[in-house]
């Protein structure tokens, strides 16, 4: 049998059986993954310790005929433990598992296991602000999706300047001077942030950044209902 060796962090879990579970992971290099785990739920399990959420294991399994594989093995390389001992993270972590599940096809890129492995270290990680994470993560998701607002130019194609107003329009996904718009350069500076290359913690020392977060959330919300899965 061919096993196949990579990384994997947890989506979703189903019990089946008196004692089987049937995982999906998301993985860096062998896509979106639903493997079963045989004999999981049971005491003395080898496998239940290798595959906790919100961690990183290393991961053996056998690629079945149809759509599930056989787990054959996992150890636990990286776990975000933290997160357990706050309610509310714990929920914000199973928002971001559902949500990258929910945008993730079986192909998916090394991308989104890099972006939730990312969110979890923020999660885990408690000065940092979970309105921030939450942002920050549907801000990334949008940009693999390849939905970016233009942040660089206006709906007239006008380089957008500092000392401008403006106003956002979904339709064009770009902003459009108006003298009593109210977004000006500041909120297009943390909108750059957030859909660039750069970590939570990272964005955690913006000044002023609570109330600018604030001001976009709704963009950001919106732009993700309309293009994306909620």
């Amino acid at each position: 049998m061919n096993h196949i060796v990579t990384q994997g962090i947890v989506l979703a879990r189903t019990d089946y059986g008196e004692a089987d579970r049937i995982l999906t992971l998301i993985t860096p290099d062998q896509g979106k993954l639903r493997l079963m785990a045989k004999g999981v739920r049971r005491v003395r399990s080898k496998l239940a310790g290798g595959i906790e959420l919100f961690s990183i294991s290393d991961v053996t399994f056998i690629r079945g005929r149809g759509d599930i594989g056989t787990l054959v093995s996992a150890r636990l390389i990286r776990h975000y433990g933290a997160i357990v001992t706050d309610l509310a993270r714990v929920q914000m972590g199973y928002e971001l598992l559902r949500l990258l599940h929910r945008n993730t096809e079986d192909e998916s890129e090394a991308d989104y296991f890099s972006l939730l492995d990312h969110a979890l270290a923020a999660l885990n990680d408690f000065p940092v602000d979970t309105v921030l994470i939450d942002l920050w993560f549907r801000a990334q998701l949008l940009r693999l999706g390849g939905f970016v607002p233009n942040l660089h130019e206006d709906t007239d194609g006008r380089k957008l300047d500092a000392s401008g107003s403006y106003t956002f329009s979904f339709d064009d996904m770009a902003f459009a001077a108006n003298p009593n718009g109210r977004f000006g350069a500041n909120h297009i500076k943390v909108l750059r942030l957030l859909f660039g290359n750069y970590t939570p913690s990272v964005l955690q020392k913006l000044q002023g950044g609570a109330e600018l977060l604030a001001a976009c959330a709704p963009l950001i919300q919106t732009m993700f209902t309309t293009s994306l899965r909620v």
